[in-house]
């Protein structure tokens, strides 16, 4: 059987209010925490918590307790650790003693979920600095692998990545840069033979993600046999399949009524059955495995829709002019040493904002529209401008 190492990215932005024109001036408090309106962060997490975390992190734990073969990765924002840390701190604690069984990894991030890695490199690596202080600091270890917002993508980015001193990052196993090639190897970035990409199988992990319910796909039903085979019969012993997804797909996309739970627990068990079962988490991976071949890619891959662009975050003159003006104010902000501006001006950095605006439709029209809590990417645009405009006025203040 190949080598199959799963990685689950945890991740919740802190939402933006309802912000007028009116509260423009006014006002400073952007990040909705009133539970009572309609999409409030405590409220949303709290939802996301029940249907997804608690049980999945439960099952999980149970799974790292009765089989010690068994391996995982995480990574997790800043700005959800913070939710973590106000809303569900015993769920912090149970990833803590996951992670120290050595079965489970933590890998590194950016602590707001940022773009700063196409957009400003000395902001990306601040936030990759504090986000490994803040892990070092809860679960007593440091990152020595990295996953970047939306797992972006650039040869460009692999040599800031490795500059900040990680010995390899994980990336999405694009149809368009592959060209024809598997994703069951261990690849390179060009700049460096030795610095490792861990690709992401995106079909197998799909099936789970995004197709598991879709009773009109001919892989329905998915069940742990049916899956565990395909694991297993097409690779041979020393292939890798990088299932990479998001851990809501785990009760929040895929409900727990479709039976998303026992699927889970059943295919660990039966690839466990299985004789040749090699559970790996990233580091094990790249200290077992030589990168065979290059991957190269100047424009930005990521795991998001059947583009695996950044079109989802960048793909409208909407989000253009939001991410110039987020970036513009850098300098401005920084020099202020207003902790509580810049706090601000970085939580607003946060790759979910510009998702909201994203006016793509056809296939992925549906996935875009389920994330959003706006009506239409336009308000989702508004809502943030008139942020922005107050933020402008705070930092005119501090000059």
């Amino acid at each position: 059987m190949p080598q199959v190492c799963w990685y689950f990215q945890l991740h919740q932005p802190w939402r933006l209010r309802p912000y007028s024109l009116f509260d423009i001036g006014n006002r400073h408090d952007y990040f909705e925490i009133d539970e009572k309106l309609d999409f409030a962060n405590e409220r949303v997490f709290h939802k996301v918590t029940d249907k997804s975390y608690r049980p999945m992190l439960s099952l999980l734990a149970d799974l790292i307790n009765q089989y010690p073969e068994f391996r995982i990765a995480f990574s997790l924002s800043g700005v959800v650790i913070e939710q973590f840390q106000q809303y569900a701190p015993d769920l912090l604690d149970l990833i803590a003693k996951m992670a120290s069984t050595g079965q489970a990894e933590i890998l590194g991030e950016t602590y707001y979920h940022s773009l700063a890695s196409l957009y400003d490199e000395p902001e990306f690596a601040w936030q990759v600095r504090q986000h490994q202080q803040l892990i070092k600091k809860l679960f007593k270890v440091t990152p020595q692998i990295f996953r970047n917002t939306e797992l972006i993508y650039t040869n460009r980015v692999a040599e800031q990545v490795e500059a900040l001193g990680f010995k390899a990052m994980l990336a999405e196993g694009a149809d368009h840069i592959l060209r024809g090639r598997s994703a069951t190897q261990l690849y390179h970035a060009p700049h460096n033979a030795k610095f490792p990409l861990l690709l992401k199988h995106y079909q197998l992990s799909d099936d789970i993600a995004f197709r598991f319910s879709q009773r009109s796909w001919p892989g329905w039903p998915l069940t742990a046999p049916k899956y565990a085979h395909w694991l297993t019969s097409p690779f041979a012993d020393n292939d890798l399949i990088n299932l990479f997804m998001d851990f809501e797909t785990f009760g929040e996309h895929q409900w727990e009524s479709e039976g998303i739970f026992p699927f889970f627990r059943h295919l660990i068990k039966e690839l466990t059955d299985h004789p040749h079962t090699n559970f790996v988490t990233p580091s094990q991976v790249i200290a077992n495995h030589t990168p065979q071949a290059e991957f190269y890619s100047e424009e930005p891959v990521s795991w998001a829709d059947v583009d695996r662009d950044i079109t989802a975050w960048v793909g409208n003159p909407l989000q253009h002019d939001i991410i110039r003006n987020i970036y513009e104010l850098a300098e401005v902000v920084l020099r202020s040493k207003n902790e509580e501006l810049i706090n601000d001006w970085r939580r607003l950095q946060t790759s979910d904002h510009f998702y909201y605006m994203c006016t793509k439709w056809a296939a992925d029209g549906d996935v875009h529209a389920y994330f959003s809590p706006y009506g239409s990417p336009y308000d989702a645009y508004a809502n943030f401008n008139n942020v922005l405009a107050d933020l402008r006025l705070r930092i005119e203040g501090e000059q």
